[in-house]
């Protein structure tokens, strides 16, 4: 056996290595998906009367392509068209989202799609900024990022010690100047987030993985929405993109392992 096989290399980048199996990231046993349409399996299907149907089709999303291929729970915390502020503010809590049931050992956040979408043309849904997050969640400012972090603050109250997995959005060569630089704008925000919570880190789509142009949506795409093979490639990227940073930085994932664990006083 040859250990180097595992070891990250000097010049490595996140998605130089596929797995199929999750790596490193199967040690996850509970893993929430929170995000909208993009992670909830939606179909877009054109009908001959000239209507636009989705479906959210969730053994077809991307986290149940995980669950499959490690072996472990994976919850859709999603839905299509959810936005961040949605979610806070009703869609969590009427889906039953913050019940201790669900406590997960890591949170893959994957929201900010349709809140830029929002943010093209209406300015009472404004992006924000990291100054928008206080100590008590309900005490954000009403922006994404407010709504974001308090995302993040509730779920780490419900499951102390989970990690968590903040998705930027892959580039798209075909969006026009204006809708580009929200989502560039959203990616800072992403990494600002990362900096700012502990255990937190990011799956850097937008850097890191294949632009979604006009040849890779012939691929991958079904009208507006991803097709089952992007969603399956969607799922080897998330989980490569964790082993890398689990192989990169093993020392901060030792006590995974006990999250969740009735224990008064912890190991670790």
């Amino acid at each position: 056996m040859d250990i180097n096989t595992y070891l990250p290399g000097d010049n490595e980048k996140p998605l130089d290595r596929i797995v199929d199996d999750g790596g490193f990231a199967a040690m996850f046993r509970t893993i929430a998906v929170v995000g909208d349409s993009l992670s909830s399996g939606e179909f877009e299907l054109n009908f001959p009367d000239g209507k636009t149907h989705y479906y959210d089709v969730f053994e077809q999303s991307w986290g149940q392509y995980i669950a499959r291929a490690m072996g472990s729970e994976v919850y859709n915390f999603s839905r299509g068209g959810m936005t961040a502020r949605e979610y806070i503010e009703s869609f969590a809590e009427k889906s039953g989202f913050w019940n201790p049931e669900y406590a997960s050992q890591a949170y893959l956040v994957a929201l900010g799609a349709n809140d830029v979408t929002m943010a093209l043309d209406d300015p009472d849904w404004p992006l924000g900024d990291i100054s928008d997050i206080s100590e008590d969640w309900q005490s954000n400012k009403p922006t994404f990022t407010g709504f974001y972090a308090a995302i993040l603050q509730r779920y780490r109250v419900l499951s102390p010690g989970a990690r968590f997995f903040l998705l930027t959005m892959p580039a798209e060569p075909e969006h026009d100047e204006k809708r580009t630089a929200l989502e560039d704008r959203h990616a800072e925000i992403i990494r600002k987030l990362a900096v700012r919570f502990d255990d937190t880190y990011v799956i850097d789509l937008r850097a890191h993985s294949p632009a979604q142009d006009a040849a890779f949506k012939r691929r991958f795409y079904l009208n507006g929405h991803m097709n089952p093979m992007g969603y399956i490639l969607t799922a080897k990227m998330v989980m490569s993109y964790m082993d890398y940073i689990i192989r990169k930085n093993p020392e901060e994932f030792n006590c995974v392992g006990m999250i969740g664990v009735d224990m008064d006083k912890p190991l670790c």
